[in-house]
């Protein structure tokens, strides 16, 4: 007899989406947490200094790029996973 390979369900599929979109939510929150912090300690930066931290800015709008993917993703308009499972957006 021959057997056959099986596919794996719908069910199972949305299973484990269900449990990316749940580490996907966390990371956003984390990440909006993050970006309080870096807008917190930019606005620091520009009241005590004479500009803003250039590599912080960086950071910021590389954590808004994360932020979006991960929008993405939760929403259904993207397939494609965030940073750990990808590259970090430059």
């Amino acid at each position: 007899m021959e057997q056959q390979t099986r596919a794996p369900t719908a069910g199972r599929k949305l299973l484990v989406r269900a449990l990316l979109m749940l580490l996907t939510g966390l990371a956003y929150q984390l990440a909006g947490t993050v970006l309080f912090v870096v807008a917190a300690i930019q606005f620091a930066f520009a009241l005590l200094g004479d500009a803003p931290n250039a590599r912080l800015a960086a950071f910021g709008r590389a954590l808004g790029r994360y932020q979006a993917q991960n929008a993405d993703f939760l929403s259904f308009a993207s397939e494609d996973l965030s940073f750990p499972f990808s590259d970090w957006p430059s």
